[in-house]
């Protein structure tokens, strides 16, 4: 699970909550106790394996075999957890750009009974990408996946990612269409939403879950959902974008 400094989220949750960011409730209604919240989201880990999904036609085996070797484009590479050596790239190859690591649990944007300040100490009421309608995006209901902020080693925008663009996120022999949703620190690499780890089969508990290894993000170039927060409008494009990246590559 990767380490967020305390004091920051804290401090953004306060500033978040001084400008009336964070309502008391979700949609009106009350928030549930810690012990509640807990509860709630075990039992959301115990049936996550109902709810693994294959989408679209492209197949993980598919996938997976173009991305077997690395043209580096980040100058250097990233770590997957605070303190971990860096060992991730980011890779290049025609329509897409990829990396393999591990996945800690997104649980930003709006309050929800799974994602709140008792079910996640690192917390933080907003999304860097917002909903259509100018609201954080709902990290336990969309899948979507995280980006390392722009620095000297990569800058996501540089190379054709934006807001609502596709990526392909592979765990075994699942695939999973996602929209960039959120941005994390500038060293580290390897975070999705609640809702992209539950899909497939990862635990989605926020504190405790996320899985160390063994998950590939393929992020198409260019590419953008619309609405952002439509999955039925990410897989639709992920679909023609993956047939496309295997044509092309």
């Amino acid at each position: 699970m990767r380490i967020r400094p305390l004091p920051l989220a804290a401090a953004s949750g306060a500033a978040l909550l001084a400008a009336g960011l964070l309502p008391a409730g979700a949609s009106g209604t009350p928030r549930p106790t810690p012990a509640q919240a807990r509860g709630q989201v075990q039992a959301q880990a115990q049936t996550q394996a109902q709810t693994q999904a294959h989408e679209g036609t492209v197949g993980a085996t598919e996938l997976l075999a173009e991305v077997t070797s690395c043209d580096p484009i980040s100058h250097g590479r990233y770590r997957t957890d605070a303190g971990a050596r860096a060992t991730v790239p980011v890779c290049g190859k025609k329509g897409a750009v990829f990396w393999k690591a591990d996945m800690d649990i997104d649980c930003d944007g709006q309050r929800t009974v799974r994602c709140n300040e008792d079910t996640d100490p690192w917390f933080q009421g907003d999304t860097a990408f917002r909903q259509s309608d100018g609201e954080p995006l709902k990290s336990d209901t969309l899948p979507y996946i995280v980006v390392p902020s722009p620095s000297r080693k990569w800058n996501y925008r540089a190379a054709g990612i934006k807001g609502g663009g596709v990526a392909a996120v592979i765990h075994r022999d699942q695939v999973q269409y996602a929209v960039v949703g959120d941005t994390g620190p500038r060293k580290i690499i390897g975070e999705a939403s609640y809702a992209t780890a539950r899909a497939l089969g990862i635990d989605p508990d926020p504190a405790h879950g996320g899985t160390r290894s063994g998950v590939t993000y393929i992020l198409f170039t260019n590419s953008r959902a619309s609405p952002i927060e439509s999955h039925s409008a990410a897989v639709a494009l992920g679909e023609r974008l993956a047939e496309q990246f295997l044509q092309d590559n």
